[in-house]
């Protein structure tokens, strides 16, 4: 069932893994690369584009400065950079 809160955050999650997707790609960044700089496996990054897996909370604000946006951009919570 979808309440107003499950839907929120349903919608946060799909947002995050395009998100992160399309600055990967806009940036010309491999997975594998994205990785490295952030000190995770390449199939850690995978999982997060599709949606297997979310990253800790570390990871997130390494992908938001790699990418020079904001944690809330990455979450859907805003759609500025």
């Amino acid at each position: 069932m979808c309440n107003a809160y499950n839907c929120y955050y349903l919608v946060m999650e799909l947002i995050f893994n395009k998100r992160l997707k399309e600055l990967r790609k806009t940036e010309n960044i491999s997975q594998c690369q994205l990785a490295k700089m952030i000190g995770v496996a390449q199939s850690n990054v995978s999982d997060w584009e599709n949606d297997v897996s979310r990253p800790e909370y570390e990871n997130l604000i390494k992908i938001a400065e790699i990418f020079d946006v904001s944690t809330d951009y990455l979450l859907g919570l805003t759609d500025s950079f």
